[in-house]
């Protein structure tokens, strides 16, 4: 799949079919994160892939009952992927703390890998870490950041509506129209 296709074909899937997931997918999916850029190639991130069902099912509850994607997790998605990273092996510059970051970017290569699979993934970030850390034994100085449905999607959702280019980019300093040429 061209990456330009992925990029604007990717959509959020909360809805999954009872298929599996092939390991060779899996795999190459875990291998597009693994390569992610990081700040300073710290690599802070952690995934933990599960599929036990109980297992699921804890981390589904650490999902307000309101999160469209609480089904995905705790019943119809094979495999749930909790994105893990570690503050402290990551960095903090200027304020920013750089582990969040680096997570994104794993993630969103993950899931950019994913759709190329034909895999769908769903970036959850509305959890109690609190609830979801025992059902994967998180270790304390680990954050999670986000957590993942992962399989095929039973529909693909459509497309939703994205600000303009001149809504979100400017030319030179803030403010000033973006331009092309």
């Amino acid at each position: 799949m061209d990456l330009y296709q992925a990029l604007n074909e990717r959509r959020s899937v909360r809805k999954y079919t009872n298929d599996p997931v092939e390991p060779e997918k899996l795999a190459r999916i875990l291998e597009a994160a693994r390569v992610a850029p990081s700040w300073k190639n710290l690599q802070c991130w952690k995934f933990i892939v599960v599929k036990d069902p109980e297992r699921k099912k804890q981390l589904a509850e650490s999902l307000p009952e309101t999160n469209p994607a609480r089904r995905a997790i705790g019943e119809t998605a094979p495999v749930v992927i909790v994105l893990c990273a570690d503050p402290e092996a990551s960095g903090l510059q200027d304020g920013k703390e750089y582990y969040l970051l680096d997570a994104g970017l794993a993630m969103q290569q993950l899931i950019l890998a994913a759709h190329a699979e034909g895999l769908g993934t769903c970036w959850v970030a509305l959890f109690d870490e609190g609830k979801a850390r025992p059902a994967c034994a998180v270790p304390g100085e680990f954050r999670i950041v986000a957590i993942t449905p992962l399989g095929v999607p039973e529909k693909q959702p459509g497309e939703k509506p994205r600000k303009e280019l001149g809504e979100i980019v400017y030319s030179e300093t803030w403010g000033q129209p973006f331009t092309e040429q």
